[in-house]
């Protein structure tokens, strides 16, 4: 079977990379996620990545105190560079050529960001892995996520997390919480649903840009999304009809 996909950007949250732990990075975690991603690469799909930096630092939670926003933002990012060079390390352990654009200067970790030479990298096949969210504060990494993705024009964000999709609730709090298939970008802003934040979906309903949300935790899912399984998960459309899978 050919991947349902040539180009994808695929959005970790930073929490990914703790594993079992209550903070940091633990590499055993990276490498698994590494092996996942190079099977994707393998069949020819261009991949890029964007990572949060929540399992170092989230500027809107405790951790940031009263911290100026902005400041407390700043710092986000760096947690997000850490990351992206963290998953550096894995993949080329794992022989993926890989090349980490920062949207902050720090030329001795990353490559600036420039599109054309992110385009450029995926062309020649090797994974972009996205740092400091965008660049600037009061901006999440789901907006960075929505935005390299237009500006690289891949065909689908596909948006990694802890739950198999999009429920209508928390699944972890109300049992009864239906899973829906598909959805439209609309209905997931009106019904205030938590998949990316309100700027993100609107980027991505304004320009037509498919969301798949999975389970990362499963293993092998990243290669089935690529693939077009969307028993996996919830695809986020412009027609999304809010079938529930249940």
């Amino acid at each position: 079977m050919k991947p349902a996909y040539k180009r994808v950007l695929l959005k970790l949250s930073g929490e990914a990379l703790m594993g079992g732990q209550s903070y940091g990075i633990d590499t055993k975690v990276a490498k698994s996620l590494a092996q996942e991603i190079k099977a994707v690469h393998e069949l020819g799909v261009e991949i890029a990545i964007v990572v949060g930096g929540g399992n170092i630092f989230r500027g809107v939670s405790a951790s940031a105190g009263n911290m100026d926003r902005a400041s407390a933002d700043y710092i986000g990012m760096l947690a997000t560079v850490m990351n992206a060079v963290v998953l550096q390390d894995a993949l080329e352990k794992c022989d993926v050529f890989t090349r980490v654009l920062s949207a902050i200067d720090i030329p001795q970790l990353a490559e600036p960001f420039i599109r054309r030479r992110a385009i450029r990298h995926l062309e020649k096949g090797r994974v972009v892995i996205f740092g400091a969210g965008t660049g600037n504060p009061y901006f999440t990494t789901d907006s960075a996520a929505a935005l390299r993705a237009l500006e690289i024009r891949s065909e689908v964000i596909m948006k990694a997390t802890k739950v198999d999709g999009i429920y209508s609730d928390d699944p972890e709090n109300n049992a009864d919480a239906e899973r829906f298939d598909t959805i439209s970008y609309q209905e997931v802003l009106e019904r205030r649903l938590r998949v990316m934040d309100s700027s993100a979906i609107s980027l991505c309903m304004d320009n037509n840009l498919p969301i798949m949300v999975f389970n990362m935790k499963t293993e092998g899912n990243v290669l089935k999304a690529v693939m077009g399984d969307t028993t996996i998960g919830t695809l986020v459309t412009a027609e999304g009809a809010s079938h529930s899978a249940n």
